[in-house]
């Protein structure tokens, strides 16, 4: 018996034509042979509003003092979210699996798709942290992500000795504080190391055993 998926594809990367380009593409064709719904939100693409601040209430609880908690559970409850929340919202909602596909920048993920977790993992929707929901009782429970990155350095260098410190300890402010926390299962992270100065011949090594994972799904 096949069991097919819901999958919400988190994408933030400026340039089509890149690696992590190919390894998107790819992600899509083979999810769609296996016969899982996919959703794409491709951050860059779309110019998604990356900071979160009070235009993102269109119906303010206090108006005169803002308080990003308090706004959210307030916009979850209201319904007045400004659309583009709203809309990442429903995706979420959707998914049984979330992948996030990034480069690793400054050992940790682009601005914009932080700017993503700010903006739609509101208080109210993934946590409620006044009946303790989070982590083992996070309002996603049930639902799995997994990271899918790049890195610039060796995997040498985000080893546990490496000069850039362990990769997945950095990970780890994504996998634990923010999956766990709201309840998901975080799978393994897939890491591809030194992309930038792989050979087309271990670009297409690469591209393979990311399909050998997605097929596994």
């Amino acid at each position: 018996m096949v069991n097919f998926m819901n999958i919400l594809y988190v994408y933030a990367h400026p340039e089509p034509r890149s690696f992590n380009g190919a390894l998107k593409d790819m992600a899509m064709v083979t999810l769609a042979k296996k016969g899982h719904a996919v959703k794409v939100s491709n951050l860059y693409a779309i110019k998604w509003k990356a900071v979160l601040d009070a235009q993102d209430f269109r119906m303010r609880q206090n108006p005169y003092q803002f308080n990003p908690a308090v706004e959210q559970i307030h916009g979850v409850v209201s319904r007045s979210l400004a659309p583009d929340i709203q809309e990442e919202i429903a995706k979420v909602a959707w998914a049984d699996l979330l992948i996030f596909q990034f480069p690793v920048w400054w050992s940790s993920m682009p601005a914009i798709l932080k700017g993503w977790f700010d903006r739609v993992f509101v208080q109210g929707f993934v946590v409620d942290l006044e009946k303790g929901h989070a982590y083992g009782e996070g309002l996603l429970k049930g639902k799995t992500a997994i990271i899918v990155t790049t890195t610039g350095g060796t995997q040498e260098m985000y080893s546990p000795g490496g000069i850039h410190g362990d990769l997945e300890t950095h990970l780890s402010i994504i996998t634990h504080n923010i999956f766990e926390f709201v309840g998901m299962t975080a799978l393994p992270s897939f890491i591809i190391f030194g992309a930038a100065e792989m050979t087309r011949e271990e670009g297409t090594r690469q591209l393979e055993r990311y399909r050998a994972l997605l097929e596994k799904f």
